[in-house]
């Protein structure tokens, strides 16, 4: 079943590699959607595919960047089915 979710990182998630390695994970996993970083310091991500794949997605950016997250607001939603890429947004 394709999901989509919304994740919010804070802690020292900017200047670390933190998009580059979402789009990497996103690439080898078949997830769609974009990361980006926002003005008061967090990273969002948004993103779709199936469940599995984005718990895999979840589970392996958490475990890459650990010691840089502090915190971390995910939403599970219904997809929409706009994306055909990962792409890191501006």
């Amino acid at each position: 079943m394709v999901r989509r979710v919304s994740a919010y990182y804070s802690g020292m998630v900017q200047g670390v590699g933190f998009r580059f390695t979402a789009e990497s994970i996103a690439g080898d996993l078949g997830v769609r959607g974009w990361v980006k970083n926002l003005r008061d310091g967090r990273v969002e991500i948004v993103a779709e595919a199936e469940e599995g794949a984005l718990k895999d997605f979840l589970g392996r950016i958490e475990q890459s960047l650990s010691r840089y997250i502090r915190d971390a607001d995910v939403k599970w939603q219904e997809p929409t089915g706009e994306f055909s890429e990962f792409r890191i947004a501006f």
